[in-house]
């Protein structure tokens, strides 16, 4: 069994098309290796922004830490907890105003988390949850995906990575508002593609 993390990151719910895609990609996924369990996490229902309490408690090592502030960080650590548990990572994203929603920037900052995600060595950090796969599907307005205007693909990269995250995936279905049907069908045609030439499960 694989378990699947899906987290969507969207403000729209029926229309959006990040979330059309992130559904063709688990759907292509469950026929090419079977067997898919897959934990949702919505986003756009609301998720806390770190405040002064979380980081006090944070930088607080665990076997010190007060009953108050092991209640700041329960929902982050349930956010980790199942970001372990999960064996490939799926995200679904808009990209907003060249970037990623706040929504998704505050799930980042959820679950980096020193000693939990990352640790630091005499080397610099080390992410800790290496061995996963991640897909990022995107979905862009007018913005063309990889450009200089975009900066959430790079920053996913780099944020997913600083946390063990390597093998990663990027699906767009960018330029929208010019050229929807054709970029959905590029954005599931690069779905079929690349779950079929990644290796199939045991």
């Amino acid at each position: 069994m694989s378990k699947v993390l899906e987290i969507s990151a969207s403000a729209r719910s029926g229309t959006s098309a990040s979330r059309q895609l992130t559904r063709d990609l688990i759907a292509t996924l469950d026929a090419r290796h079977g067997n898919v369990q897959v934990r949702k996490r919505d986003l756009a229902h609301g998720i806390p922004l770190i405040d002064e309490a979380w980081v006090e408690a944070n930088f607080t090592p665990e076997e010190s830490r007060s009953e108050r502030q092991r209640e700041a960080l329960a929902y982050s650590d349930s956010l980790v907890a199942e970001l372990k548990d999960a064996d490939v990572l799926v995200i679904g994203t808009p990209l907003y105003n060249f970037s990623i929603p706040a929504a998704l920037k505050a799930w980042i900052d959820m679950i980096a988390r020193a000693r939990l995600t990352f640790r630091y060595t005499e080397n610099g950090p080390e992410g800790l949850l290496s061995g996963k796969k991640a897909w990022v599907v995107m979905a862009t307005g007018g913005v063309p995906a990889g450009s200089p205007a975009d900066f959430a693909t790079p920053y996913l990269r780099h944020a997913l990575a600083f946390v063990g995250i390597e093998d990663v995936e990027f699906i767009a279905a960018d330029r929208l508002n010019s050229e929807a049907e054709e970029s959905m069908d590029r954005a599931r045609a690069r779905i079929a593609e690349l779950v079929h030439l990644a290796p199939q499960a045991a």
